[in-house]
């Protein structure tokens, strides 16, 4: 590495101002950047001494979503050879079969799973980052900013988020919507107003919804199909709701069902929490109070079920670990930039998520995947919490103060 560093130092020479490079060197920074850290310093007083910088809070988010991805690749893959073994088939058709029948098509092989999934999960992720980085270095270029690392969370969280079998030119399209409209336009790392992953999965969903949600979603395999649980909810018959379910909740809270790749398991989202609130990257007050919203909500119209609407039968303590609720309440509510600052704000903020998700989820069953949308809207009240906060703070102190 120290030889690695010398040559990137000779090089950086001709990348600085009045070098033959000059124009690209944001490129190169991105690249020194990211193998060895930033070398930009504050210069004007005052001075805030932390231990964190974007780039480690950055690593410790990519840490803190290593069980999720883990996750994504066994279960998408083992769905994937329980659905072959359904059809009585050794390996799955195209290129995908060629690599599965070196190791076999097994669900009670753990390496058979993580490849199987691996070999849905990363052409997605490959696509994601490559076209994202692209535009990424484009405005780089035109603005003379330096590449950040946040893109790397950005890219890995939008990955997750979709279902295994999602076209790549889609994948193409979501992530430049969110990289341009929902974070470029605005300035940049920082200045986006909503989380651009999310945005980019907001985009898919309402441009090409058949791709993102029905029967035909969750298909592994060609000619085996199935719901997700919150679509057997949704069409489930009143009275008989937990009764349609083909899972049992310790199921869903493991993550051994159909969903998008990296949000089916409570149990991994949760392990990412620990991660991220023991380093204090995420705030506690965000995710509990999301949690109680869900649960309150979620108990009132399971208290006052009427015999009509299906998903107002189900449990409240069922809405924890369907859909996409624990990853969004984990990864995507507690986004630095986007959420509410204060710890008044903070509260409200996920309060307000938390009771949208469920109000969306069950009062709408168009949506029944309403985190995403409660979370966007969180995203636009978040500075609005947070001005009134503030001003009442400031109201208060001129009372006390004569």
């Amino acid at each position: 590495m120290q030889k690695l560093s010398t040559l990137m130092e000779k090089l950086g020479r001709h990348f600085q101002q009045g070098g033959r490079y000059e124009r690209w060197y944001s490129l190169y920074e991105a690249v020194d950047s990211f193998l060895f850290g930033s070398n930009t310093r504050t210069v004007g007083a005052p001075h805030v001494r932390d231990g964190l910088d974007l780039k480690r809070i950055m690593s410790t988010v990519l840490v803190a979503l290593i069980p999720c991805v883990v996750m994504a690749l066994w279960n998408t893959g083992h769905l994937a050879n329980t659905a072959l073994a359904t059809l009585g088939l050794a390996t799955p058709e195209g290129w995908r079969g060629s690599v599965m029948a070196l190791i076999g098509c097994d669900p009670a092989s753990h390496l058979s799973n993580l490849v199987h999934g691996a070999l849905y999960f990363l052409p997605i992720y490959l696509v994601t980052m490559v076209v994202g980085s692209f535009w990424e270095a484009i405005f780089t270029l035109v603005r003379g900013h330096e590449f950040s690392e946040a893109f790397l969370v950005t890219g890995l969280l939008f990955a997750l988020t979709l279902p295994p079998t999602i076209p790549m030119w889609q994948v193409a399209l979501g992530i430049s919507f969110g990289v341009i409209f929902a974070k470029e336009v605005f300035g940049g790392v920082g200045r986006n107003f909503m989380n651009p992953a999310l945005a980019s999965r907001a985009f898919l969903f309402f441009a090409y919804p058949a791709q993102i949600t029905g029967d035909q979603v969750w298909s592994a395999v060609d000619g085996v199909s199935g719901a997700t649980p919150l679509g057997q909810l949704a069409a489930a018959q009143p009275g008989q709701i937990m009764q349609s379910l083909d899972w049992s909740w310790s199921q869903a809270f493991i993550g051994t069902i159909p969903g998008s790749m990296g949000e089916t398991s409570t149990l991994a989202c949760l392990l990412g929490a620990a991660v991220l609130l023991a380093t204090g990257i995420a705030s506690w007050r965000v995710m509990l109070a999301m949690t109680l919203g869900a649960l309150a909500c979620a108990l009132w119209f399971w208290l006052t079920a009427d015999g009509i609407n299906p998903l107002r039968e189900i449990p409240p303590h069922w809405h924890l670990v369907l859909g996409g609720f624990a990853f969004g309440l984990v990864f995507m509510a507690t986004d630095p930039v986007s959420s509410a600052h204060t710890a008044t704000g903070q509260w409200l903020y996920g309060l307000l998520i938390g009771i949208l998700a469920i109000m969306i989820r069950v009062a709408n069953p168009a949506f029944p995947e309403g985190v995403m949308l409660a979370i966007l809207l969180g995203n636009v009240f978040a500075p609005l919490l947070d001005f009134f906060v503030i001003e009442a703070n400031v109201k208060r102190r001129r009372l006390r103060h004569g």
